[in-house]
């Protein structure tokens, strides 16, 4: 187990020192000129160079990106260049707003899908795991965004019982959470359908195994048979689309923040993407691939713990 989890732990760190490089080099061939997007046509030619030294425009491409490294691998995520801020304090300010809202949708997610998804395979074949097929199914084609918006309209516009923006008061968890009820939901409306529909196929499949069979001719009842020995096997798969699932929550945490004028890691790095302040679109990013890197790594780690035959394999 001890050598499972330091393979796992260094195929974390080379991903992330591989998506660093990437990222570098697909900002450099980002069209237009940064410098120019952010002092504006009016700017003086030594308003220019001042703005292109600060950024290290002004030196070669391979030295750019060795000074990046360097500087990532020491904690330094650089300064933003408009406000002079360090661009670890925005990420700091803005990051918890992110994983607040990725963690409580996953959360409620898996708090509906996965009963869903143990009912209807409990019952496959009837008029219920029809319905909830269908359900299902709809819901996974629904974007995140589509569903922020009617949302916003039904809810906060007409109906009036949520709040249309914000991220609530500080210091209030109460308001807090009132504010983060409607963009949890939109957030997880597809990922409740993705996440039943998984369950219900892993439950079928070790309904036909050996050891279920066993269990039912010791007169056990169903639902003894499902919730006792089943469920604990059929949850791995669903454990590993959490794991995936925490990082593409990560990038549909963008458009409801921005729907919802919320603050946050994505909506810091859309207004980074806007002016061309590549100091903290950079930064912003390898916070991202980190956090969903290491939501990998502990969905990995977690299948030894939850089934232990792979924990001896």
């Amino acid at each position: 187990m001890l050598s499972y989890i330091f393979r796992r732990f260094m195929v974390t760190i080379i991903t992330v020192i591989g998506a660093m490089i990437l990222l570098f080099i697909f900002i450099q061939l980002l069209p237009g000129d940064p410098v120019s997007n952010l002092v504006g046509p009016r700017a003086s030619e030594a308003v220019i160079q001042t703005f292109r030294e600060r950024m290290m425009l002004d030196r070669p491409v391979y030295v750019q990106l060795g000074t990046f490294l360097l500087n990532v691998l020491r904690g330094d995520l650089g300064v933003d260049v408009l406000n002079h801020v360090p661009v670890s304090r925005l990420i700091m300010i803005n990051l918890p707003h992110t994983i607040l809202l990725a963690t409580s949708s996953i959360f409620f997610a898996c708090l509906l899908g996965i009963p869903l998804g143990v009912y209807a395979a409990a019952y496959r074949n009837t008029l219920a795991d029809k319905i909830l097929g269908v359900i299902s199914i709809s819901l996974i084609s629904l974007p995140a965004f589509l569903a922020g918006l009617f949302a916003l309209l039904i809810f906060s516009l007409n109906l009036r019982w949520f709040p249309m923006m914000g991220a609530g008061e500080s210091g209030n968890i109460l308001d807090q959470l009132y504010h983060l009820a409607l963009p949890t939901f939109s957030l997880a409306l597809g990922w409740i359908g993705y996440i039943a529909r998984i369950m219900r196929a892993s439950v079928l499949e070790e309904l036909t195994q050996d050891y279920v069979r066993t269990a039912r001719s010791k007169g056990l009842a169903e639902w003894v048979v499902i919730y006792k020995h089943v469920i604990r096997t059929s949850i791995i798969p669903v454990v590993c689309v959490v794991g995936l699932g925490f990082g593409t929550l990560l990038g549909g945490a963008v458009l409801i923040e921005i729907i919802f004028s919320r603050p946050g890691l994505g909506n810091l790095i859309y207004r980074a993407i806007e002016t061309r302040n590549f100091p903290v679109v950079q930064g912003g990013l390898i916070i991202a691939v980190f956090l969903y890197s290491l939501a990998n790594l502990l969905a990995d780690l977690s299948y030894g713990f939850i089934n232990p035959r792979l924990r001896s394999e």
